[in-house]
């Protein structure tokens, strides 16, 4: 049970943080974990997670009950415990995420920061508030009342077969509600000209190998209309650089340098799970060997990396937005976007990446390279080994293999240098 403990404390993190002693700077992160996260504040543990112990920990306990009761507004939901910890007595403070943000300790609104726990912008603080209304952004209500929907009237009647967009239409796509429209509706409007970020589109030619940079082919900012009708703008400029047609036998055959329907995903991710309050543009960055995508805004509130990394996108920061481009079949069903696009790779030498910043999210498609013909056998054997398991060691590479310790880092090297596999 020791054991156990001191591999689970080893470290702070995002939800665990340690208190040498009582002092009022653990207010500021019982409001961080009221409005983003659950979270355990463990007092009479320093930083490297040693126990040390704490004094009258009953007359503590309460004290901090009652600090907590008196500076955190609204009042939080945790619970207190005295436990023993390497047999020192320790206090285990766990708060849980609210149900009616922002918590505010003397007036101010927190959030963690990996270990660290900061203020939240404005920005951030608004969206509590409206998540406090039960409320998101797309869903507040405009005074404009001359929007409309031409290009999205189109695509209904394409893909759901309506005869026209009417109101009542408008009302079940949660965009039209007591006589008003709100900003999910101006999204999708021709005459989308409030200053709403658009995309913004930079393909590359070659490396200029003197200057180390590379030339600028084409660039374009769309923006001023439809998201819908920019998602569309964007998949054609994708098909006039990435499609081509290869003559086999009698046929013609159209191929993909990228696989278009995981690019027709990252775009359609990044245009409904951006964070539309926040001024810049989604950044599209295509190259001879690679597509990037990068969207304004971190992971939904409550979301792990580890759950974006795999998958795990059941949160929907924009649901109308989304819930549209589900009934236009541009997305096939929610929380599955990631999963599509390495699916897509599936048979492929180099895997997409995904990273995920304070300030955005990165996608990046590469080039479809499924031909081994420039591998050796060993290295086959490992590459298909390495791509069945994602992550091994050198150990059970060779276990997997039956190769010698020698042929396994020969194997691996050569493919760490040919960019197949990574070494972390």
């Amino acid at each position: 049970e020791l054991y156990k403990w001191r591999v689970y404390m080893r470290k702070e993190s995002k939800d665990v943080e340690f208190k040498e002693r009582i002092t009022k700077s653990y207010l500021k992160t019982v409001s961080a974990y009221a409005n983003y996260k659950n979270g355990k504040i463990i007092f009479g543990i320093n930083d490297e997670g040693e126990a040390i112990g704490l004094e009258k920990v009953v007359e503590n306990k309460l004290n901090i009950e009652n600090t907590i009761n008196d500076t955190i507004k609204p009042k939080p939901e945790y619970t207190l415990d005295v436990e023993k910890i390497e047999g020192k007595s320790c206090i285990v403070l766990n708060v849980k995420k609210g149900d009616f943000p922002p918590y505010y300790y003397n007036g101010k609104a927190y959030k963690r920061n990996d270990t660290s726990t900061i203020e939240v912008d404005i920005v951030e603080l608004n969206r509590l508030i409206l998540q406090g209304s039960n409320l998101d952004y797309e869903a507040i209500e405009i005074e404009n009342e001359k929007l409309e929907f031409k290009f999205l009237e189109k695509k209904m009647k394409e893909v759901v077969g309506i005869k026209e967009l009417n109101l009542d239409i408008l009302k079940t796509l949660n965009l039209y509600e007591n006589k008003k429209f709100n900003i999910a509706a101006e999204l999708f409007a021709d005459n989308n000209n409030r200053k709403f970020s658009g995309i913004d589109i930079v393909v590359l030619g070659e490396n200029i190998a003197e200057k180390n940079r590379n030339r600028i082919l084409f660039r374009k900012n769309i923006e001023k209309k439809s998201i819908l009708e920019q998602y569309f703008e964007v998949i054609s400029i994708f098909e006039r650089g990435y499609e081509y047609e290869e003559i086999e036998g009698a046929e013609c055959i159209k191929k993909e340098k990228i696989s278009k329907e995981a690019f027709k995903e990252s775009v359609a991710s990044a245009i409904v799970h951006r964070l539309w309050d926040i001024k810049a543009n989604i950044k599209i960055v295509m190259s001879n060997d690679k597509i990037e995508i990068i969207s304004p805004g971190s992971l939904p509130s409550g979301m792990s990396e580890d759950e974006y990394m795999r998958g795990y996108t059941s949160t929907l920061t924009n649901p109308i937005i989304a819930n549209i481009f589900y009934q236009l079949r541009i997305i096939e069903k929610f929380g599955i976007g990631i999963k599509k696009i390495k699916y897509e790779y599936r048979e492929n030498i180099v895997k997409p990446s995904f990273e995920t910043h304070k300030n955005s999210i990165r996608i990046t498609l590469p080039i479809i390279k499924t031909v081994l013909s420039n591998l050796v056998n060993r290295e086959v054997k490992v590459f298909e080994i390495l791509k069945k398991y994602e992550k091994l060691s050198r150990k059970e590479i060779e276990y997997l293999s039956g190769y010698s310790k020698s042929k396994v880092i020969r194997s691996v090297n050569s493919l760490i240098e040919k960019s197949i596999a990574e070494q972390v």
